[in-house]
Order: C-alpha cells, then structure tokens, then sequence
C-alpha cells in the first residue's frame, strides 16, 4: 500500500517507537540515532530516566516520517543487543497521552531535510520572489508618547519552490517578526532585522513545503503531487503581482503569522509496558 507523507511533524501512532531496556551510556541518543537511522529518516530521538519503580536504566522515543519505516526498525532491532550487552524491547506504540494532536507544520531545516532525502538534493530549488519591510504597517508603535526603545522589525516574505522532474511549482508568504529593545543601538537594529528576514524567508519557505505531497508506492519509488487543498489566492498571481502586493502591503498581515512552529513535546506512554517496567517523564 502507498504511504502519504506531507511536510508536517510526522503524527500517528505507526510511526513512533518505543525503545526500553536501555543501559546509561554516555551519548545514548546518539547512538539510537545511528542504529535507527539505518532504516529511514528520523524526525527526532528522545532519550529519558526510567521512574523509580521500574528500576535504574532508560527508555527511549524514535520517530520516523514514515510508518513502513519504523515498521522494518521494530521488526529487525526488537530483542537485539545493538549498541548494549543486553537486548533491546521496541514496540511501536499503540497508546499515546500527551500527543499532539493537532497537526503541525515543520520548520525549513526540517523541511528541506525531508525533500533532500526522499527527492534527492537536487530535484529541487527555492528562490525569494520578494522580501519587504513591513515595520509599522499595522499601526503598531505609533501611540502617544511611544519612544524607539523598543520596537519590533518586520518583514514579509514571498518564496517560490519548484520541482522541475515532477512540473510542480509553490508559493509560500509569511511573515518574520523580531523585538529591537533599544531602538538607539544601530547594530541591535541590523541584527533584528536579519533575524526578521532569516525568520521570514524560513516560514515562507516551509509554507510552500505543506502544499507538496511525498507518495510512496509499494515498489519503494517516490511519486509528487501537489496539494490543491492548501492553495492561497498569492499561488495564483502572476510574479510581477505577487512583488507589487508585498511592496505596497495591501495583503493582510494576519494571514502570514506563522501558527504552526513545530513543538516537541515530552510524550508519555505509560501504558505501553507492564506496570514494574512503567516510565514517566
């Protein structure tokens, strides 16, 4: 069966593992890493202290993009030694409690790292279409008796990502924010106004990565699809009208703040093991 994979932190119960047995060591994630790395791309490794009633060790949390993925790391790692003297216990986990349940987009890195290695590194690019200050359009900073203090800098982004193997364009636009506590400083300045072009580039750069769908087929070859869903009224401009509407702020601010900054938050699955072996955060 294909698997559908978006550019979101990867949710579902199928694509998490649950890694106990573990003896301390020093760089254990890292060596969860590499031994679970072998079978796909991980979004991300947990390592944590056993509770009190299940004795000393550590049990950890592996999460892979993809479930077939983490499906072949269970099969093969579950009661083997590995990186330790002593066997492993893996299960993919079957109840979650404090799991987000809301979907969440991935941030740039993230995102490119996900296309590199399903698309390969060069099947596809990214270019700013526009990058605009936008500092005080909203009214912002411009009470009574405010002073340059501090102030916020802001900027809109506009990013173009293509595919060419697969005839697939996106936009993304969103907006990069950072605080200027003391308005006098020019240097502070200069280095909160890269941070808000940096942010801003990065967000709109991801929002074009949600509109893209990795498909999976049972052969293991990888098929694109575009994401009609997820399309905005900036995907169908014309260039030109894309950077004429950014440079004169007539798009809505509010649209462009960036919800879903992906959050790794502690996970409990307490009801994954028998009560003597039980782990908390």
């Amino acid at each position: 069966m294909a698997e559908l994979l978006e550019f979101r932190v990867p949710a579902g119960r199928d694509r998490t593992l649950l890694v106990w047995g573990l003896e301390p060591a020093p760089g254990l994630e890292h060596s969860l890493f590499s031994a679970f790395s072998k079978f796909g791309l991980l979004y991300a490794v947990r390592a944590h202290r056993n509770a009190a009633v299940a004795g000393p060790g550590y049990y950890a949390i592996v999460k892979f993009y993809s479930a077939g993925d983490a499906g072949r790391a269970q099969r093969a790692c579950n009661g083997q030694r590995l990186f330790q003297k002593s066997p492993l216990k893996v299960c993919v986990c079957t109840k979650q409690k404090g799991f987000q349940q809301h979907f969440l987009a991935l941030n740039s890195n993230k995102c490119q790292e996900l296309a590199n290695h399903y698309l390969g590194f060069n099947s596809w690019s990214s270019r700013i279409i526009a990058l605009q200050n936008v500092s005080g359009f909203d009214g912002e900073n411009e009470e009574l008796g405010e002073t340059l203090q501090k102030r916020a800098v802001k900027y809109l982004c506009a990013v173009e990502v293509t595919l060419p193997n697969h005839g697939i364009r996106t936009r993304g636009v969103a907006l990069g924010e950072a605080d200027v506590e003391n308005g006098e400083d020019p240097l502070e300045f200069v280095t909160a106004t890269r941070r808000a072009q940096k942010l801003a580039a990065g967000r709109a750069l991801s929002n074009a990565f949600q509109k893209i769908l990795i498909i999976i087929l049972e052969n293991g070859k990888v098929a694109v699809e575009y994401n009609s869903t997820l399309e905005e009224l900036t995907d169908s401009l014309t260039e030109e009208e894309l950077k004429g509407l950014v440079q004169v702020n007539e798009l809505s601010l509010e649209q462009f703040d960036f919800e879903g900054e992906e959050v790794l938050s502690d996970l409990s699955f307490n009801d994954e093991l028998p009560s003597r072996e039980m782990p908390s955060n």
